[in-house]
């Protein structure tokens, strides 16, 4: 964090997922369960926290699936945005809203950031060498064109960039180029258009200075950002299309051109918090205090792809526009790969393999909160980590159920069955009992500052430690021994278990809302409420003791276990292809 720590309000990005396809588990492990997981933290502390996301709805591959599909690009974004819109409110990510790039909103938003970037000498304009088609009188920009990679040799490169080494290069220089349209079978040559650029070496001192103002943030995150700024060049903003935000300048070589995806998409973050302030306060103002107010923690959440445009690129439009707040955390993770049981290795996820689990999929077969607490436990924070069935099944199974589902329900069950169904009265605490309800405190705190920390995986850790010293506690007492023999300290030991219960509740919250609404329904007391004006520090009531007396509701199982089958089953599946 800044040296500026007394924050009125934090604002909370995840990358705007592209509208062309389901969203995947890839992408949650990556950019949006660890925002999710941060947001609900706050809002349980009390904060005013905003998580704004959204679709990108603009680009080539858009394009391309229209015209192979025979539909417009408003189709396929239509589809996709409606899909993966439902996806992440199935899984439980919690925006406050979820917006489009295709709003007109979003147009004047871009349009007014290139205008004052423009105004003040921070776009120029240069002619480029790009491939056209003289079969379809139209230039083929990005993925319009394939061929060969100058740098590594893969055949099934695209026009800009190389997937299989991911070097980025001039599209004159794309060997054997051919069109990726349907229909064009004629060889592309190359033609001069002009173009508007992004000044970028104009920002390199600003840009240097305010990261060498974090160092705090992650290894990954400050080594490619300071790679990118110490070799910045002028990066070309618009492309001959006709899907996108149209270029706001009187010029005949503006028309047929449009801003490209890569400099509206970021700007899609304002676009969305402009329309909450509309249509949470009918105020259009309301996002300034999100945006321009120097009390706002801006945060984003993104994959390591996506760090330089978080980390290089946005910061230095933001910074052209002079008074808009700039990232105090870029929180960017690896990649979550898939673990091929047949070759042992790891393997990144892609289309042409059809190795990918959407979301969707995922959760047609599995519970959500096996699938929020497995992306959580293994989170690609400092490297790459594996999406494995086996380790999935064991991780869920072994951590989850048995060690924090079987002490709830064992302690619960006990409790309802031998005490009315009420929190027994505490007879004199020995040290053990002491121990145990302090420990509560102490995991709620080692907790809480991981998550301030960004350590997902360790706080996770630390939430699993109390339900593994809770099971202790609970063996050590044996209560369903002297419920016979002595009645006063079984009471004495389940009220301890009850508040322990409560105190999970409250700690799983922000990785598991469906099971901490559930055991908060079991417990009969409310679950954990906040939003983007703040509320009440629910965090703080994980040690605020059920009072005896209080009644319970009937005991349910919390995490049910997945047979060993069944995961034998869903992973062939994916194995052949069909958990897209």
């Amino acid at each position: 964090m800044s040296q500026e720590t007394n924050f009125a309000r934090t604002l909370v990005t995840s990358a705007l997922p592209y509208a062309n396809g389901h969203i995947h588990l890839g992408h949650i492990a990556g950019a949006y369960l660890p925002a999710d997981i941060y947001v609900r933290f706050k809002r349980m502390r009390g904060e005013k926290v905003l998580y704004v996301g959204g679709s990108d709805e603009y680009g080539v591959a858009i394009t391309i699936t229209a015209i192979k599909e025979g539909i417009t690009p408003q189709d396929v974004i239509d589809r996709y945005h409606t899909a993966n819109a439902d996806a992440f409110a199935r899984l439980g990510i919690s925006y406050d809203i979820y917006g489009r790039t295709s709003w007109p909103l979003h147009a004047d938003t871009t349009q007014a950031f290139f205008t004052k970037m423009n105004d003040q000498g921070f776009i120029t304009v240069q002619e480029m060498e790009l491939w056209y088609s003289p079969q379809l009188d139209k230039f083929l920009p990005d993925r319009y064109v394939k061929g060969t990679c100058p740098k590594c040799g893969y055949a099934d490169a695209n026009g800009d960039e190389c997937e299989a080494c991911g070097a980025q290069y001039a599209a004159k220089d794309l060997v054997a180029p051919r069109a990726n349209i349907p229909g064009d079978t004629s060889s592309p040559i190359l033609r001069r258009s002009k173009h508007w650029f992004l000044d970028l070496p104009q920002f390199t001192d600003k840009l240097r200075d305010w990261l060498d103002g974090h160092p705090e943030w992650r290894a990954n995150v400050r080594g490619i950002a300071g790679g990118w700024v110490g070799d910045l060049r002028p990066r070309c903003i618009t492309r001959d299309l006709d899907w996108g935000v149209p270029i706001p300048l009187d010029d005949p070589d503006a028309a047929g051109k449009r801003i490209y995806v890569w400099f509206d998409a970021p700007i899609g973050y304002v676009t969305n918090t402009r329309q909450w302030g509309v249509d949470r306060h009918n105020d259009p103002d309301h996002w300034k205090q999100w945006w321009k107010a120097r009390d706002t923690r801006l945060i984003h959440f993104i994959g390591k792809d996506n760090v330089p445009f978080h980390a290089v690129i946005f910061p230095a439009m933001l910074m052209a526009q002079e008074d808009y707040v700039l990232a105090d955390q870029v929180v960017g993770n690896e990649y979550l790969n898939i673990f091929n049981r047949r070759t042992g290795q790891s393997e990144k996820g892609s289309k042409s393999k059809g190795n990918m689990i959407s979301v969707r999929w995922a959760l047609e077969h599995l519970p959500v909160d096996a699938v929020r607490y497995y992306l959580c436990a293994v989170a690609p924070e400092s490297k790459d980590a594996d999406f494995d069935w086996d380790d999935f099944m064991n991780r869920y199974n072994g951590e989850l159920c048995y060690v924090v589902g079987n002490f709830v329900h064992r302690s619960h069950t006990m409790t309802v069955k031998n005490f009315d169904g009420k929190v027994p009265e505490a007879g004199e605490f020995e040290a053990d009992d002491v121990a145990m309800l302090d420990d509560i405190g102490a995991q709620a705190d080692t907790v809480a500052e991981a998550l301030e920390n960004f350590r997902f995986r360790q706080a996770v850790e630390r939430f699993i430690e109390l339900g593994r010293k809770a099971n202790v506690y609970f063996d050590a007492r044996q209560p369903w021994v002297t419920r016979k023999t002595d009645p006063a300290r079984t009471g004495t030991t389940l009220h301890v278990c009850c508040q322990v219960v409560k105190g999970l509740c409250r700690l799983m919250a922000p990785f598991l809302p469906a099971g901490a609404e559930k055991l908060a329904a079991t417990l009969n007391i409310a679950p954990p409420a906040g939003g983007p004006d703040g509320g009440p520090d629910a965090w703080a009531d994980a040690v605020e003791r059920l009072p005896a007396g209080h009644v319970l509701a009937p005991p349910q199982v919390l995490f049910p276990k997945i047979d060993k089958d069944r995961v034998a089953e869903l992973a062939a599946l994916h194995e052949q292809g069909g958990a897209g």
